[in-house]
């Protein structure tokens, strides 16, 4: 029987870590990490970094499930797809990458990869198994490929948040996603301005309203698909 998700376990986690204090130049990155919310870094503390056991086989098709526990799943299936990429950013630095931005995007990296882990802790035994990862059309060697495969990871992972905060039923898992939708947030706008400068907030990302982005599961998916050697199937999330 699969282990029941309780909110109580979620708002422990959310409260035994205190945001970190030390900030240095390393900028408004280092702060999102303790933004985030308490304990998302105490989940991934103690955990690999190249996390690659209870894989689904390449090629399967992976369903997240239904209700609260789907839609944390869903997210589960994004934050795994983040953290690998930025773990081979990291691992395998593009030509002559600056050491500022080398040290920002290992910010993200752990930022990825402890969202990563928080949401395999919380899940438990409902957590799926880990997905299959397909970054050949990404070239790692190269500044521009690499910047601009960040900057829609970050954007699609915002979007995809604002299209499913209104599916949680559980006023603890909204307030836990929010917590990791607003780091992601603050990831896409350095990208931006990294690639170009003043382009965090145009209108690619933000409406007229001045509103972010909104995706539905299945929009996210769709566009993620390319990066992931697994069928996702999000059919049993609510649909509201």
């Amino acid at each position: 029987m699969k282990q029941k998700i309780v909110s109580s376990q979620v708002e422990e986690i959310l409260e035994t870590t205190e945001v970190r204090s030390d900030v240095s130049r390393r900028h408004f990155l280092q702060l999102a990490g303790g933004i985030a919310g308490a304990g998302i870094l105490l989940a991934a503390c103690k955990k690999s970094n190249d996390d690659n056991t209870g894989k689904a086989p390449a090629g399967s098709s992976i369903s997240v499930g239904s209700g609260d526990t789907g839609v944390l799943n869903y997210a589960y299936v994004l934050e795994q797809l983040e953290a690998a990429f930025y773990e081979r950013v990291v691992l395998s630095p593009y030509a002559n990458i600056s050491p500022d931005e080398l040290r920002l995007l290992t910010d993200i990296k752990d930022h990825e990869v402890a969202h990563r882990e928080f949401y395999k802790t919380v899940l438990g035994s409902s957590a799926i198994a880990g997905i299959n990862t397909d970054f050949s059309s990404i070239n790692f060697s190269d500044r521009t490929s690499v910047l601009t495969a960040a900057r829609a990871f970050e954007d699609l992972g915002v979007s995809a948040y604002n299209g499913a905060g209104r599916l949680l039923q559980s006023s603890t898992y909204l307030l836990m996603a929010g917590k990791i939708a607003s780091v992601e947030s603050r990831h896409a706008a350095y990208l931006h301005d990294i690639i170009s400068n003043g382009t965090f907030a145009d209108s690619s990302v933000v409406d007229n309203n001045g509103l972010d982005l909104s995706r539905t599961p299945a929009q996210v998916v769709a566009a993620a698909s390319v990066y992931i050697n697994n069928k996702i199937d999000v059919s049993n999330l609510p649909n509201i």
